[in-house]
């Protein structure tokens, strides 16, 4: 069955609520690259899930309650989308203090092509040479991105951040498959509070106690940031089809070159825009054939920051 067409005010909002999304998740992937300086990757990342609780159990009181929400008939189905979600997650965070951000934004923007790729074998889905050539093209793109001449290939930060991305295409794949069943609030939660469990056990290891209040907020700012940026996120695709929405999704990339030269001095290369660019196409042309086929659309990448 086709989407309805949403009215121009709900287009209009789920827009606003997109680029409201975009931008919280550029702003927490700026703490996340400034506090991986001097705190544990683990330590950050913990901070990232465990206060993005807050705000999620809000808005599951407001919407439906607990029992609604907790509800569940694949337990394990979230065990398994939150380990991959937690590693995508982890390794993005990783890009973020290996590259420059706007690279690293860049280079994970391939998750989706690798989601096409994957969705022949786990998901059953037919990919037609339409969506395959899209998929080569979007490759071309990294190629582009890590240079022709293999140089960047070997940096350790453009393997962290497209294993980032290969990753996050894993956790894409959990979140279609989980979502014939299951509420978005639940997987939102079971996402949160399972990589809370899991950080906080290895918490004793690796603990580095914040040097001041300042950095104690900073680190607490990213769950919160996290967690509205998801709701907001939702809220997109809940007013307008992918189709409306989607597309906005790619101002993180300015945003994530922004940031970059305003905190680090950062400049992308004339390789890393032309790259993106190519992603940017044919991930929004595989959006389009998605649409058309009426095809869950895949879940943005938003850099590390998504649930």
């Amino acid at each position: 069955m086709a989407q309805p067409i949403p009215s121009h005010l709900q287009a209009r909002n789920g827009i606003v609520s997109m680029l409201l999304a975009v931008f919280l998740y550029a702003v927490l992937n700026a703490l996340a690259k400034h506090l991986a300086a001097d705190y544990p990757l683990a330590e950050v990342t913990f901070f990232r899930n465990a206060m993005a609780l807050i705000p999620v159990a809000v808005v599951i009181s407001l919407q439906g309650g607990w029992i609604n929400s907790l509800r569940t008939e694949r337990p394990m189905g979230h065990v398994w989308r939150s380990v991959v979600g937690l590693t995508a997650m982890s390794l993005t965070f990783w890009s973020f203090n290996l590259l420059p951000l706007g690279d690293a934004v860049a280079l994970n923007f391939s998750a989706p092509l690798f989601l096409t790729a994957l969705s022949v074998p786990l998901l059953g889905e037919k990919v037609g040479i339409y969506r395959w050539s899209a998929v080569l093209v979007g490759f071309v793109g990294v190629l582009i991105m890590v240079r022709p001449s293999g140089e960047m290939l070997t940096h350790l930060g453009a393997l962290v951040a497209l294993g980032a991305a290969f990753c996050q295409s894993f956790a894409m794949v959990a979140i279609r498959q989980l979502s014939k069943t299951e509420r978005a609030n639940t997987i939102v939660f079971y996402f949160t509070a399972i990589t809370t469990l899991i950080l906080a056990l290895v918490m004793p290891f690796v603990w580095v106690t914040p040097h001041n209040l300042t950095d104690f907020a900073l680190l607490s700012a990213t769950g919160v940031l996290g967690g509205g940026a998801q709701l907001f996120l939702t809220r997109a695709y809940s007013l307008a089809p992918a189709a409306v929405v989607a597309p906005f999704n790619y101002a993180s990339l300015l945003w994530a070159v922004l940031f970059g030269w305003m905190l680090w001095g950062e400049m992308p290369t004339l390789h890393m825009v032309l790259g993106a660019a190519v992603v940017a196409v044919s991930g929004l042309y595989i959006l389009h054939r998605e649409t058309r086929r009426r095809l869950p659309p895949s879940p943005p990448a938003m850099g590390g920051g998504g649930d």
